[in-house]
């Protein structure tokens, strides 16, 4: 199963607006260079968001009443990389091949109260089936770009985690 990375952001500091790119460096001693929790937490180095389950969420809370959200920048997720067309694993110890970078999942992101600040009901909406992405330390590093193949080389059975919320 392959997708491909349609989207790189990154943010300098811990409230601080997403900037978007078009290639980075990702590195085992930074993650994402130039993203602030890289160096500081390296189980956490890389955050990966994929568009189909971001846009599950907006539908909920569209269906819910707030039409409205169908717009929301995947940024607002505040993750490094979305990608399409590869379903994310739901399973820690799993490896994903982004570019020349080896990812390895650490945890399902879990949202947090700057989602609720960005959209009223976008916490609730990101917790099921993982839908708020991946959190990953890099095990190899290198540049990707958008358009890179995303590929999962691994994964073991998955694991049905119960998210704060």
């Amino acid at each position: 199963m392959t997708g491909r990375l349609i989207g790189i952001a990154w943010r300098p500091a811990r409230f601080a607006p997403m900037q978007t790119v078009d290639a980075v460096e990702i590195s085992l001693e930074a993650g994402v260079a130039g993203d602030h929790k890289g160096a500081k937490f390296k189980r956490r180095a890389v955050t990966i968001l994929a568009r189909e389950d971001w846009e599950a969420a907006l539908a909920q809370l569209a269906a819910e009443g707030d039409p409205g959200a169908l717009d929301l920048d995947w940024t607002m997720r505040r993750a490094n990389l979305l990608v399409e067309g590869v379903r994310l694993p739901r399973a820690i110890g799993a490896t994903l091949r982004i570019g020349a970078a080896l990812l390895e999942v650490t945890y399902p992101t879990s949202p947090c109260a700057r989602m609720e600040a960005a959209r009223k009901g976008l916490l609730k909406a990101l917790h099921p089936e993982w839908r708020g992405g991946v959190t990953c330390k890099v095990l190899e590093g290198g540049r990707v770009s958008i358009g890179d193949e995303v590929a999962v080389v691994s994964s073991p059975p998955e694991r049905h985690i119960k998210l704060p919320g």
